[in-house]
């Protein structure tokens, strides 16, 4: 069982990786926390964009030789491979790390595993180590990684005003969490540039049908896609099941009407109420599909990031 200094590490180690989201795509966005041997924080480290270092070698750098005989702590299972970099479960070994905690075992991996190769070398390993948690940042690249489709968010306003300003909000609130943001015809990078070219572009042609559109966005190394504006629901209309995530931004209206009853269509069939956030203007919803018909089902699948 994961002691209370590994379940602090742990969710240090989630919100280190969402320092990769929007930057990462193809590969998942990964933190990673080194204890020493007392249990004291000794290295950080996160996976910034493919090519470059994963988030247990990261971690382990700036841990130094106090890595040895201590624990690492990450959000997905260490990678069982050697590919643009070098195997993580290798290099776990090497520094001689005893422990290794980890949340989700990785879908993707090849052979063995990280974790049945960690712990055949004699590592202590545990895995599914607080993965709900894990899943607020990792779940989307799981969700997409599983059916080979990117994870699709639509947000939009729900305003008696122009609805222009408050898609532009929209846009520039969210567009770092996402690899691909689709406004009108316009197509562009979340965060401009941040990824690697070599490993990521972006589709040719913005036009046809939408489930075949979205095919070549993964194909092209899109993990993570945010359409924005209402404009977008004849498309979405008959593929809504390619829809995980609704935002909506919703005006503040009088009690008695407005757009007060126009929230009442607010949630659609097969989402769920995930969270409100009140502003000074008015509310945004985040509205999405329960996590058993999504990336839950990766958590317990044998485990490459």
């Amino acid at each position: 069982m994961a002691s209370d200094a590994e379940l602090a590490a742990m969710r240090q180690a989630i919100t280190l990786s969402s320092f990769g989201l929007g930057t990462t795509s193809p590969n998942p966005p990964v933190g990673c926390v080194i204890l020493d041997r007392n249990g004291v924080t000794v290295g950080t480290g996160y996976h910034r964009r493919k090519g470059e270092a994963h988030a247990e070698v990261n971690a382990l750098k700036a841990a130094g030789a106090a890595a040895q005989g201590g624990t690492a702590v990450v959000t997905l299972e260490p990678c069982n491979h050697t590919g643009v970099t070098p195997a993580c479960r290798q290099e776990l070994i090497n520094a001689g790390i005893t422990r290794v905690v980890i949340s989700i075992i990785d879908p993707t991996s090849r052979g063995d595993g990280g974790a049945a190769v960690l712990a055949a070398h004699g590592i202590d390993v545990e895995t599914n180590v607080i993965p709900n948690e894990t899943l607020t940042v990792l779940g989307p690249w799981l969700t997409a990684t599983r059916r080979h489709r990117p994870h699709l968010t639509w947000a939009y306003a729900l305003t008696n005003k122009d609805s222009h300003q408050a898609n532009e909000q929209l846009t520039a609130d969210l567009r770092s969490r996402t690899d691909l943001v689709l406004s009108d015809k316009t197509l562009e990078e979340g965060v401009p540039g941040g990824h690697a070219p070599e490993h990521f572009t972006l589709p040719d042609d913005l036009d046809g049908e939408l489930r075949p559109w979205l095919s070549a966005c993964y194909t092209t190394g899109s993990r993570t896609i945010l359409a924005v504006g209402a404009h977008h629901s004849g498309a979405l209309h008959d593929n809504f099941d390619c829809v995980d995530e609704i935002v909506v931004a919703v005006e503040k209206a009088s009690p008695t009407g407005g757009l007060a009853a126009a929230t009442a269509d607010l949630t659609p069939a097969g989402f769920e109420l995930a969270d409100i956030s009140p502003g000074s203007t008015g509310v945004r919803v985040r509205l999405r599909r329960p996590r058993s018909s999504q990336a839950r089902a990766g958590i317990a699948e044998p485990g490459m990031h």
